[in-house]
């Protein structure tokens, strides 16, 4: 399989985003913001939803990069920021409108209640793998609700 690579410019494209980064997990450490050049960025080990269920070995991780710019702000909530080796499961990637312009905030939905917040200037997202991929036996598994 090619490396994937994404670039999210509107909320569409930020769906498409999240449905290839639903259940990666990352470390705390691996996070950076740079308020001087407003890049927010992540090394994550995403699980290769487009390779599910077409390989008999398994499933597979890849290493990527995810990495938002015009980002004026970050806040975060549900997981200790000094704790550089914690791990993190993202879920989904969503975005609020402020006003009638693009401004808004680009929300990192975290499993456990977490969430890290991105004030953007507008929707300015990139994804790229990295590195190769690597086996792994289970597919992430979700409780239902009811």
């Amino acid at each position: 399989m090619s490396a994937l690579k994404l670039l999210a410019l509107d909320t569409d494209d930020l769906s498409i985003l999240s449905a290839h980064l639903q259940d990666s997990v990352l470390k705390v450490g691996d996070l950076t913001y740079s308020p001087r050049t407003g890049v927010f960025a992540a090394a994550v080990n995403r699980f290769a939803w487009e390779t599910a269920g077409t390989s008999a070995s398994g499933f597979e991780r890849r290493r990527a990069a995810l990495s938002f710019k015009r980002v004026k702000a970050v806040r975060s909530m549900g997981f200790d920021r000094t704790d550089r080796e914690a791990v993190l499961a993202l879920l989904a990637i969503r975005f609020e409108q402020r006003g009638d312009g693009p401004e808004g905030t680009v929300e990192l939905v975290l499993a456990g209640g977490g969430a890290i917040a991105l004030d953007v200037e507008c929707i300015e997202g990139q994804l790229a793998d990295t590195g190769g991929a690597w086996e792994t036996k289970t597919m992430p598994q979700h409780p239902l609700d009811g």
